[in-house]
């Protein structure tokens, strides 16, 4: 009420775990926590003097961020996790994550996209200001720095969006796209380097990707290279890159055949 006084609560959910997201929708809350595994929440909220646990389900990993896909549906981006040796949790690469909640008792996960391995991060998952969706052309884009190796490695480190394919039984991978001109400097750099990826957008069938120093515009039809701007850009002086001695150290250019490959 106007005096801001508690009228309803419900305790002893997932208890010693942490709240990572949620996400209000009409009279339900969707709620993620995690310790081991990732409880995903449908709690009813139409009679807030006594919300109720309508169902869960638990599945492997997060969701730092719930986005409505439709009001039967929705999309999740956190991180995938898997068991190490000793049964405790190992964080692994950025997930999306697609949760069917048409039965409020039962939810389930329709599909999900694991990016990158340990180590591998979204700006999504601290600003959901990253996050670019439209269902009626089934696009949704992120921008991720994906590593493909051993943790805090350089060694085989890529940023930039990630654009999928989302509908309603799933998802899929269509294009990476970077802003690394294949300079080692500049190429792998430094986090929170000037060519990463920050936002997205788009305007009638034109994906715009936007980094501090460019914007590229590519097309939705078959995300050919449409043109680029250069932004006028100085970086802070705090920041360094990482200079390899040889060229040996310096990151492969060329990515798993089995896996979307980046493009310009």
């Amino acid at each position: 009420d106007e005096d801001m006084d508690v009228i309803g609560e419900l305790e002893g959910i997932a208890e010693d775990e942490r709240i990572y997201s949620t996400r209000f929708m009409g009279k339900r809350l969707y709620m993620v926590t995690f310790r081991q595994v990732d409880p995903f929440f449908v709690i009813d909220l139409s009679n807030p003097r006594n919300p109720e646990i309508m169902g869960e389900l638990k599945i492997p990993g997060w969701s730092s961020y719930l986005h409505p896909y439709d009001e039967n549906h929705i999309i999740g981006v956190g991180k995938e996790t898997e068991e190490d040796k000793y049964g405790r949790p190992r964080t692994q690469g950025v997930k999306v994550a697609l949760f069917d909640v048409s039965d409020p008792e039962n939810p389930i996960e329709v599909d999900k996209v694991e990016i990158g391995d340990s180590g591998s991060d979204s700006e999504v998952l601290n600003d959901h200001k990253a996050f670019l969706f439209d269902k009626e052309k089934n696009l949704l884009v992120i921008p991720v720095r994906e590593i493909d190796g051993e943790r805090y490695s350089y060694k085989r480190v890529k940023q930039g969006a990630i654009v999928l394919h989302i509908d309603e039984d799933g998802l899929r991978i269509e294009k990476k796209i970077t802003h690394y001109d294949g300079n080692y400097q500049n190429y792998w750099g430094w986090y929170g380097s000037p060519n990463a990826v920050r936002r997205a957008l788009y305007m009638d069938d034109v994906l715009y990707t936007i980094s501090m120093e460019t914007i590229k515009m590519h097309s939705l039809d078959d995300y050919d290279k449409i043109g680029e701007v250069d932004l006028p850009y100085e970086a802070p002086g705090n920041n360094r890159p990482v200079y390899y001695d040889t060229v040996d150290r310096a990151p492969p250019e060329v990515s798993k055949p089995e896996i979307v490959e980046w493009i310009e």
